[in-house]
Formats: structure tokens, C-alpha cells, sequence
């Protein structure tokens, strides 16, 4: 989607012909028919997935699709430019915005536990980190930094690694959440706390703090320990300062401006993603996150159901997607009627959307390896997700 909900970058525009150009190797893995239970399987996914590749200019992408037991995987593109090396099936990628969930997640198990609660104020456990300049820590509540209605400017915006001319410079840096904090308090607040929507990396940073002053623990490491371990996610953590990916792994791509040509970005540093959106996963991993989730594995009935409590969230463009903001999750509505939970994400290079179904049942998970500069560098996507749900009905 062409808005900042589910990314840590800046919007982008067009790709060139050359990129448009590029041909598609295709590969497949998957369990069950061609057809799958519902009548959308395996060659439809490819199909899908080969547009993806083809039409957007996209170096590299994988899915998964999930219908009950029945589970069907995909891969087209190349896993670097230039190459016929095929993506690697179930590499590393980053996930970006996604993180947002697991660390909502464990926040709302800290409620669960009477260790939180959702209507603390920020100045309760971080006194003095966010004042000045209008803001007022003791007006914004944990759950608005989670609903991102707390009126927090977004810190992205102020970083030079999405710079075109600074990226090289810049893409080693190292942040600490105070300073992305800092970020974000140079700009006056977007609205009075709880009188609006607007989607703030901000908030997640100050949650992952809040979590570390109520645990004594870092918040990847809470992610860890009560989501990572209990349900076996073997590839999934938090980089820390280390800024490669683990292998095997696609190269990732980003383009800044239209026309301009692909970066490789694949090693960088990703503390200024923070608990907003710094952590690694596989698509196995990913989708197993969101069944459990969803099928009520990871939180009790009452902090479920306050996670599924939405509110509006305002498209920043014309799009025929339609969202409510949960705790740390979206429903979107589908085109056939009814809607889907997820929460997608976008990094310098990788950007991955999902959507679940029928308590986690039925689900799809797409992961791209390049961050293309056009204003509608999601819409194939988001259709991509939209059609497989929709045929799964």
C-alpha cells in the first residue's frame, strides 16, 4: 500500500522499463493438488506471483498459502539481479512493520499478567522521555502508542539512511531508542492524543521501552521467550547490530526514486527499525506466527479480544483498500465481502504483505526482495492477497 502504515521507508514511484523487462525464472514447492481443497491452489499462487515479478519490476518474491491442513508455496524471479539463481526456498527476509505484532502481542500478554495496563500513561514508566516541544507523555496511553492514535510524529522520516544520496554514508549507523525517539519529538505532535489516527513507528519504540522497564528485559528478548521459543520459530530473532542476513537468503533491492536503478541493501544496519520493525524471520516461520495468533495460542480471550478491537484508519491515498487498526494489527476489507487480519511491512529492500482468515485457518503470505519507487508498487500485491483469500471463501 502505497501509505507509511506498514513501512520504515519513504513512498516510492516507478520503476524503468529495462526493470519491467526482466525475465522470470520460476520455481515451486508445496504439499496437497494443483487445485488445492477450495478450488485456488498452487498454479493459481504461481500465476499470481509471476505478475508480481514481471509487471512490478520485482527482482525476487516467495508466498505461502494456507487453507486448513493444505499448504502450497511459490517462488518466481531470480535471488539477485543479474542472475539465474532461483529465490532460495524459505530464506531469511526482514520483516519490518510485522514486528509491530509479536511486540503488541507481548505487551498484551504483560496485560494479561496485571504487569500493564493498556490505559498507563507513557510518563508512568518512561518519565521525561517524551515532553516538549507540545508533547506530553502523560497524556498518551500504552494502548494509543499500540493503535496509533497517540498523535507521536513518525521518526522515519528524519533518517538519512532513506536518503538516496546519504544511504551509502548512512547505512551502518547505529540507533538507540532514545535517539529514533528524539527523531520524532523535533516535529510538533499530529493531533491531541486519542483525537485521531496516524500511523508512527514512534509508538512501537516507546512500547518495546515499556516493555524492558516492566520486565527488566530487553523487548526482543520477551519476544523470544514467550513467542519465538513456544512455538518453535527457529528462524526468527531480532539482528541486533549485525547487518547481514543469515543464509540462504534472496539480495535485497531498493529503489529511491523513479526511474532510478535497484540498490542492493541487503547488508544494513537495522537498529533504526527497533521494536517498529527490526526483526528477521522465514515465510514457514511467519505464517506459523500468524496461526497461532489468530487460532488464540499466544493471548487469552480478554487481551484477544482487546488486540481485535479496531478503530478507523484513514488511507493517506486514494486505494481501493479499505483498513481498521487493532493493537498492532489491521483488518482490511475484501473485495468478495467480509475482511482479513494481518499486519504487512516494508524495509530498504523487502517488503511482505499477509492476510488470515477464519481464526489463522486459512491464510497468504507474499514476501518481495525489492522495494520499488512507484506510487502503486503494492496494489499487484495487496490484489495478489485479496484474490487468494477471496477464491478460498
Amino acid at each position: 500500500m502505497t501509505h507509511l502504515r506498514n513501512t520504515l521507508g519513504s513512498v516510492m514511484a516507478i520503476a524503468v522499463a529495462a526493470t519491467l523487462a526482466m525475465p522470470v525464472a520460476t520455481a515451486w514447492a508445496g504439499s496437497g493438488d494443483d487445485r488445492g481443497r477450495a478450488g485456488y491452489g498452487r498454479t493459481d499462487l504461481q500465476r499470481g506471483l509471476d505478475d508480481i515479478v514481471r509487471k512490478d519490476g520485482v527482482v525476487g518474491a516467495e508466498a505461502t498459502l494456507v487453507d486448513g491442513k493444505h499448504r502450497s508455496s511459490v517462488r518466481s524471479g531470480t535471488a539477485e539481479l543479474g542472475t539465474d539463481r532461483p529465490v532460495p526456498d524459505h530464506g531469511y527476509f526482514r520483516m519490518g512493520s510485522n514486528t509491530k505484532t509479536f511486540v503488541s502481542t507481548v505487551v498484551l500478554q504483560l496485560v494479561g499478567e496485571g504487569r500493564i495496563r493498556l490505559d498507563d500513561t507513557v510518563h508512568q514508566w518512561l518519565p521525561g522521555v517524551v515532553e516538549g516541544n507540545g508533547h506530553d507523555g502523560r497524556r498518551i496511553t500504552v494502548r494509543q502508542l499500540l493503535q496509533h492514535t497517540s498523535g507521536l510524529p513518525d521518526y522515519a522520516a528524519a533518517l538519512p539512511v532513506l536518503d538516496e544520496k546519504k544511504f551509502q554514508e548512512h547505512r551502518f549507523d547505529h540507533y538507540a531508542p532514545r535517539d529514533l525517539v528524539g527523531l520524532a519529538l523535533r516535529d510538533k505532535p499530529l493531533f491531541e492524543p486519542g483525537k485521531g489516527w496516524g500511523y508512527s513507528n514512534t509508538g512501537y519504540v516507546l512500547a518495546g521501552m515499556i516493555i524492558e522497564e516492566a520486565t527488566g528485559r530487553h523487548w526482543s528478548e520477551e519476544v523470544r521467550a514467550r513467542i519465538i521459543e513456544p512455538l518453535g520459530l527457529k528462524h526468527t530473532f531480532s539482528p541486533g547490530r549485525r547487518t547481514g542476513l543469515p543464509q540462504p537468503h534472496a539480495k535485497g533491492y531498493h529503489q529511491f526514486k523513479p526511474g532510478g536503478p535497484l540498490i542492493d541493501s541487503t547488508e544494513l544496519s537495522m537498529t533504526w527499525g527497533d521494536a517498529a520493525g527490526d526483526l528477521i524471520t522465514t515465510r514457514n516461520d511467519l505464517t506459523r506466527f500468524w496461526q497461532r495468533l489468530l487460532g488464540g495460542k499466544l493471548l487469552k480471550p480478554r487481551q484477544m479480544a482487546q488486540m481485535l478491537r479496531t478503530v478507523p484508519a484513514p488511507e493517506e491515498g486514494e486505494t481501493s483498500v479499505r483498513q481498521e487498526m487493532g493493537l498492532g494489527i489491521f483488518k482490511t476489507r475484501l473485495s468478495c465481502g467480509g475482511s482479513y487480519w494481518g499486519h504487512g511491512g516494508t524495509t530498504l529492500g523487502h517488503l511482505n504483505a499477509n492476510g488470515f482468515v477464519d481464526k489463522g485457518k486459512k491464510g497468504v503470505i507474499v514476501m518481495r526482495s525489492t522495494n520499488m519507487a512507484a506510487e502503486d508498487r503494492d496494489d499487484r500485491t495487496d490484489q495478489f492477497v485479496d484474490n487468494a483469500l477471496c477464491n478460498m471463501k
